[in-house]
């Protein structure tokens, strides 16, 4: 299979080349490197990707940010910030990739922990990764020519600890390398609508 992995060079990313690179073809994607460059969170640049990319079996999205704050700190800009990358730009690679996508590809997506466990300062987090689940149960009713979507729900990542354990107090860290298993999943399966949680 031909497959864009957008965010390829994050930890998760990285992961995800390492588990699927020896029986697939991979094209990466980055904001500042890769085989191409993307902004999710400008729909014009993710349609410049994909018209140079061309035809793909699958699309992955190892990506997205959004703030860490005490909601008491937090402001409407501050949740935006998260609404525009990490929710909205996933699912316009989704909206806009429609027509790109060979008939019976998929699309996977990354929301994390936060869509069922509360973590301090995580009010953002946890919003656009339940709006993230939601958005994948029901889109993937409704994409046509055998078209699949899922979502991959990895625990904090093993090699992130030294950023984000701080907010994952007596959590067990996931490695990227079991991480990259649930997009594997997603992609080698034939499943559809589903959140894979990886713990």
């Amino acid at each position: 299979m031909k497959i864009l992995v957008v965010g390829a060079h994050g930890t998760i990313g990285s992961g995800v080349i390492n588990e699927l690179a020896d029986r697939h073809e991979m094209i990466t994607a980055g904001r500042t490197s890769g085989d191409v460059t993307v902004d999710l969170t400008d729909v014009d640049s993710i349609r410049a990707m994909y018209q140079k990319v061309g035809k793909v079996d699958a699309v992955i999205a190892c990506t997205g940010h959004s703030k860490w704050a005490l909601v008491t700190d937090m402001t409407a800009e501050d949740y935006q910030f998260g609404l525009e990358d990490k929710l909205m730009g996933q699912v316009n690679l989704v909206l806009e990739g429609i027509d790109y996508l060979n008939d019976g590809g998929s699309f996977t997506l990354t929301s994390g922990v936060t869509d069922h466990v509360p973590v301090p300062m995580g009010s953002s987090a946890s919003m656009v990764a339940c709006a993230l689940s939601g958005f994948v149960m029901s889109a993937a009713t409704e994409l046509p020519r055998g078209i699949r979507l899922n979502l991959v729900s990895p625990g904090v990542i093993e090699e992130a600890m030294d950023k984000y354990g701080a907010f994952f107090r007596g959590h067990q860290p996931v490695p990227a390398s079991r991480a990259a298993l649930g997009y594997a999943m997603s992609v080698e399966s034939k499943q559809t609508g589903q959140t894979f949680r990886i713990v």
